[in-house]
């Protein structure tokens, strides 16, 4: 099997260079393919007028935020309506480790002067930061410190405005707050596409032109390699919480993922975005013979096929879980969150090597998706 043909330039997940001394690329274009959530305009003074909006909404149902991305240095006036931003940024405060995944795959950790905490993070030089000060923790959503937002002096801040929020206290220090709304896209490359937007107040675009056109390339081939399958196994995901089940929808992340490496999901006619509160029962009517059963939990421990049984006697009743076909990934021990934004075609390799193992190398190492035993 080959495995990208593409060639691509990819950082590692160290610091870059912030200000001044960031490789000159601010004149490459930026031209969203698969996200819907930003769009770009170039002006012939070089400003941009970045507008970003809900990728799931369209039209007048859509709240759209407007910023005009100023070279800085210029003078340049800000069209009625836009709330201007001098380029490249000093630095940035991040909400959540989707945006700083963007700033981790340009290898541009330097930009980041906060973030809400470190839960569920693993990169060495983010953790090396924290420890010495130069990425400080504002907080959790509702309980931001204003005063240590300000002493981290950013920039920008970038937030999930439909998230639940709280930012009240960030609003009033007079930081210009920048909607990151990657993780509304419903497409895995929409998500990872943002990479392009980080990249505009950055000045890393050319950079991140040629990253995401990797990761495209590789997403692409695997997808392609897992379309010449034989069979199309199902799939179902999630556990019981709180006397529900909560799963995603048929038009999710997950679902789109699932269909490109090459299985049914089986709630594919559902029109859901997002997780979704099922009961037991009927969970259990759709999902009883389904093939395999994705989890994605922080077990404390070795998560097992005993510890699932334990957490609800039923669960032993499903098809996958008698079959030992239950596809596991702990977050504790894995940085899903921090690195699965910028590597779909990672995620999707370790699928299609569980759900069609005779289509990828006998000696592939999955990353984050493992067959549970």
């Amino acid at each position: 099997m080959m495995l990208c043909g593409c060639t691509a330039v990819e950082k590692k997940n160290n610091g870059g260079t912030a200000g001044a001394s960031a490789p000159a690329d601010s004149a490459a274009v930026v031209v969203p393919r698969y996200a819907k959530g930003f769009s770009v305009k170039c002006l012939e003074n070089g400003v941009r007028l970045v507008d970003v909006a809900d990728p799931q909404k369209s039209g007048k149902k859509a709240k759209t935020y407007h910023f005009a991305l100023v070279p800085r240095g210029i003078k340049a006036d800000v069209p009625e309506g836009y709330t201007g931003v001098a380029v490249p940024i000093r630095s940035a405060i991040c909400m959540t480790s989707l945006q700083l995944s963007n700033f981790t795959a340009l290898g541009a950790h330097d930009f980041v002067s906060g973030l809400t905490g470190t839960k569920n993070l693993y990169n060495a030089d983010i953790l090396k930061r924290v420890r010495d000060g130069r990425i400080v923790k504002i907080g959790t959503e509702g309980n931001f410190d204003a005063e240590v937002v300000m002493a981290a002096n950013p920039d920008v801040i970038f937030i999930s405005p439909f998230k639940r929020g709280g930012y009240d206290a960030v609003k009033e220090t007079g930081v210009t707050l920048v909607p990151h709304l990657g993780y509304k896209e419903l497409d895995p490359l929409g998500q990872a596409e943002w990479i392009k937007f980080i990249a505009m107040f950055i000045g890393r675009e050319a950079e991140a032109n040629t990253v995401f056109d990797g990761i495209a390339c590789r997403y692409a081939e695997v997808k392609a390699i897992a379309a010449g399958a034989k069979h199309r196994p199902t799939v179902f995901s999630g556990e019981m919480h709180g006397g529900n089940w909560y799963a995603v929808g048929g038009r999710s992340y997950l679902a789109q993922i699932f269909r490109d490496a090459g299985a049914d999901y089986i709630l594919r006619d559902d029109d859901n975005t997002g997780g979704i509160p099922i009961e037991f029962e009927k969970m259990y009517a759709l999902a009883a013979e389904a093939d395999y059963w994705r989890i994605l939990n922080s077990f404390p421990g070795d998560f097992s096929y005993e510890a699932l049984r334990s957490s609800e006697p039923r669960n032993a009743d499903f098809k996958a879980f008698r079959e030992r076909r239950v596809i596991y990934c702990n977050m504790r021990r894995t940085p899903y969150y921090e690195i699965t934004p910028v590597q779909p075609d990672v995620v999707l390799k370790d699928l299609v090597a569980v759900f069609h193992p005779e289509l990828m190398p006998k000696d592939y190492k999955p990353t984050f998706y493992r067959l549970l035993r």
